[in-house]
């Protein structure tokens, strides 16, 4: 048992498109930067020397002297981990994600985004702070043996616990039970919860998230002639008063993935601002004069976007329209056979227990950053009130506040590790150094 509760807990939310930090018991999280981090390789030159004088010289194809793999393998790479060091371009930067598919697939990029947020954003010492951390339900032992790993031995955290996304969204809306329908950047997730246990047969997954709407939202415009210029490609002159006139700027050591990182941030801009779910299944015919609404991008251009701002929230509804966008053709296949948000809820609280589906439909929680799109929250209780049983009193939830939606898995978080009777419940470091990583599972079930 842990009884540090005189000290505040930190909560972190480390999602696929942003990752959030701050104390228990506040409104909102203090901090909240992106979860991509950029990577520039770095040799050491000293090991590179000593590596090229045992090794042999290897030509490649073009008579030329190439580094050996050996000498590659030695390679460090610098990050740059949050929106300011992003922000700034540099020569030959990637720009990686820790996270394929919710599971984590490189810890070191964790655990330097960790470390971003423990010393730059909040300016605490982490071994003088509980952590709660919010986990996929997907979450494997295999992962969350690591996660404790990393923070009692590394960052040597006096306490710990793992509590899962759809638990979180559901206390944060003082709920014990409900369907929560976390839309992320990522990934769609719908998942049952009963009396604060989330019920993992029943929890349906679709690859459709925010990432992939943005990217709908740039091969759309890309198809009509719009060209989404990087905000490092360019600067803009002021010609005359309140004229300016913009000038491109070549870096050709801009990698791809960066330049495609400062696209997605705009046309992620373009959805936000424009798009709205349509209150009727989109076809073509029906919304092809439909008013056009303006956005002006960094480089000063005006584009006027029409259909495209109900028929890219409409892929939640209907994933097979992905076909008809240019440019996406290669992912059509596998949207196809994705279900609409509809059909993964009913599909979930299907695999539920007879007695507790009705207290699922009457409790539908909206949450994450794609469930701040308007008219969201009416069209899906519109296409349920249509496809679920007539007994059924079908009530999605969606909190008014857009701030609340987005970060409904942090402030549930921040409640439960405020709450006097939880303080029990840590998995502390003198558990962990008797018991080991495994004991976690136990724990924080």
């Amino acid at each position: 048992m842990y009884g540090g509760d005189e000290v505040s807990a930190v909560v972190i939310d480390l999602g696929h498109h942003t990752c959030k930090a701050g104390y228990a018991g506040e409104d909102a999280p203090k901090a909240v930067f992106p979860s991509v981090v950029g990577s520039i390789e770095q040799l050491e030159i000293g090991e590179a020397l000593k590596y090229e004088k045992d090794s042999e010289p290897i030509l490649d194809a073009k008579d030329g002297l190439r580094p050996s793999d050996s000498i590659k393998n030695k390679a460090k790479r610098k990050l740059y981990v949050g929106s300011q060091a992003l922000g700034y371009r540099r020569d030959h930067m990637e720009v990686l994600s820790p996270v394929k598919d919710g599971v984590v697939v490189d810890w070191d990029i964790v655990d330097s985004i960790w470390d971003h947020a423990f010393r730059e954003r909040l300016l605490i010492d982490p071994t003088e702070h509980p952590m709660l951390l919010a986990e996929p339900c997907s979450n494997t032992l295999q992962q969350r043996e690591r996660t404790a790993e990393l923070m009692f031995e590394k960052y040597k955290v006096p306490a710990l616990f793992l509590a899962k996304n759809a638990v979180l969204t559901s206390f944060a809306s003082g709920r014990a039970t409900s369907l929560v329908v976390d839309c992320g950047g990522g990934s769609t997730t719908v998942a049952p919860v009963h009396d604060g246990y989330v019920l993992q047969k029943a929890v349906s997954t679709s690859t459709i998230g925010g990432e992939f709407l943005t990217d709908c939202m740039m091969k759309s415009l890309e198809s009509k002639g719009v060209i989404i210029k990087p905000r490092y490609s360019f600067k803009r002159k002021e010609v005359r008063p309140g004229e300016f006139q913009t000038v491109d700027l070549d870096f050709p050591n801009t990698t791809e993935s960066y330049k495609l990182y400062s696209q997605r941030v705009i046309a992620s801009d373009i959805k936000e601002c424009v798009c709205r779910a349509p209150d009727t299944p989109y076809d073509e015919s029906s919304y092809a004069n439909i008013p056009t609404t303006a956005y002006e991008l960094p480089d000063g251009q005006t584009i006027e976007i029409g259909a495209d701002r109900f028929k890219i929230p409409d892929i939640l509804f209907n994933p097979s329209i992905v076909q008809t966008i240019p440019g996406m053709e290669s992912l059509a296949g596998s949207a196809s056979s994705v279900r609409s948000l509809p059909q993964m809820v009913i599909e979930s609280i299907n695999r539920c227990d007879v007695d507790i589906r009705r207290e699922l439909f009457s409790s539908i929680l909206l949450s994450g950053g794609t469930a701040s799109m308007q008219q969201l929250k009416e069209r899906l209780e519109k296409d349920l009130l249509e496809e679920s049983p007539q007994a059924a009193r079908v009530k999605v939830l969606a909190s008014g506040n857009a701030t609340e939606r987005r970060f409904s898995v942090w402030i549930g978080g921040s409640i439960l590790a405020s709450l006097g009777s939880f303080q029990q419940l840590w998995f502390s470091k003198a558990e962990y150094e008797e018991h080991g990583s495994s004991y976690i599972q136990r724990k924080c079930p």
